[in-house]
């Protein structure tokens, strides 16, 4: 006899156990260290704004607003698989003790988020209303737990629904509601917040009646959200070692290709200079990492006031962004049809270095371009000339020697 509760415990175990073997090449990598600098400088900065907060400062709507989105960021992770779509969807009379555990595995999963966001606009809570108790503070939070187990139902319902323009429409009403009531319950508006509330009650109730008039358990669906959040955990991962598990994800984009290969000669010798390319625009997990960095680099630098710190994070970033980019080199490893091409393996890793040294120069001037935004001109030299030479001290030094 099938017992989804114990299948629902040794699918918890595997994706544990897996998780666990993964978080190990985070917690141990470079990047840690990175990002710990990065939220200390925050929190320095973040002390020093609180300290010299307007008393205009919208602080209801920023809360409400960060609060509103923790809510309703509220997805169900049921652990499915694509085989599962053959071979359990015949016990699907069976399954209500797994999705029962996959609800509450879901809520104790997504705490972290509401304790990070919990601490973090704390102080700018306070800072903003010295007057109120931290009971009205922990009061809140008690509401926005209550209104987060709300929208994970509401979400899990919607799940039902075939009609994806009514999941989008639902999603959105309720995302607006959220963030309005906490806007009222952080300005101690209790009327409007009570109002909000009530309709937000009506949404809900309105979710389970229509999804009781749904026919069966859309599994193509919960399959298809579960593996998405899957390969998104993998695609960060794989910033700090490769995941077999990962799809790679390619798009055309036709406009770029032919913009980034159309100075490349048309010798065998620039083969690698031409797949390289072609890898970078056409592979989702480069080019949009690159300019994630890019962005949050360039945010980073425009925004933090001491010069030598802009200096020192324009660094920062140019090193995470060429190491996460050293993978291009191990992207086509299982592709046996490359052995073929009739050019050395030294070309294969000048064609890496020469992209690494291209993508690097220009992440070097736009950071010294935003430095001079901020009227610090002699960051911008220093930032250049810096970051010019740290490319060619790490590429031709610790990137070569990997290569080897």
């Amino acid at each position: 006899m099938f017992d989804s509760h114990l299948f629902y415990k040794r699918r918890l175990s595997a994706h544990i156990k897996e998780l666990g073997r993964y978080l190990r090449y985070i917690l141990n990598g470079h990047m840690v260290i990175v990002l710990f600098f990065l939220i200390s400088t925050l929190a320095v900065y973040y002390r020093q704004a609180l300290d010299d907060l307007p008393s205009n400062f919208p602080t209801a709507l920023v809360i409400g607003v960060l609060f509103g989105l923790v809510a309703s960021y509220s997805p169900v992770r049921t652990l499915l698989k694509e085989p599962d779509l053959v071979f359990i969807i015949t016990a699907e009379d069976k399954m209500s003790a797994y999705f029962r555990n996959t609800l509450i595995y879901s809520f104790v999963i997504q705490l972290y988020l509401i304790l990070l966001i919990a601490a973090a606009l704390g102080p700018l809570f306070f800072a903003s209303y010295p007057e109120r108790t931290g009971s009205i503070y922990l009061l809140t939070l008690l509401v926005l737990l209550i209104i987060k187990i709300g929208n994970l139902f509401a979400n899990w319902w919607m799940l039902k629904v075939r009609d994806k323009n009514i999941r989008l429409l639902d999603a959105f009403v309720r995302i607006i509601l959220n963030i309005t009531i906490f806007y009222f319950v952080i300005r101690g508006d209790v009327m409007f917040a009570g109002i909000t509330t009530f309709i937000f009650v009506i949404i809900f109730l309105y979710d389970y009646y229509y999804s009781k008039k749904q026919i069966g358990i859309n599994w193509e669906l919960l399959i298809e959200k579960d593996q998405h959040r899957l390969q998104a955990f993998y695609r960060f991962v794989n910033m700090f070692a490769d995941v077999p598990h990962l799809k790679v994800r390619v798009k055309k984009r036709q406009w770029l290709v032919r913009l980034v290969t159309n100075s490349v000669p048309f010798h065998n010798k620039n083969s690698y200079d031409y797949l390289y390319r072609i890898t970078f625009v056409r592979s989702g997990e480069y080019i949009g990492m690159y300019f994630r960095l890019l962005v949050i680099g360039g945010l980073f630098i425009f925004f933090v006031p001491n010069m030598w710190l802009k200096v020192i994070l324009s660094i920062l970033f140019l090193y995470l962004s060429t190491f996460q980019m050293m993978t291009l080199y191990h992207h086509h490893r299982v592709n046996i049809w490359l052995d073929l091409y009739p050019v050395e393996m030294s070309e294969r890793k000048r064609a890496i270095m020469k992209i690494l040294y291209q993508l690097s120069i220009v992440q070097t001037i736009l950071f010294a371009l935003v430095i001079v935004l901020t009227q610090e001109y002699l960051g911008f030299v220093i930032a250049l000339i810096g970051g010019l030479l740290f490319s060619f001290v790490f590429i031709s030094g610790y990137v070569k020697n990997k290569l080897e």
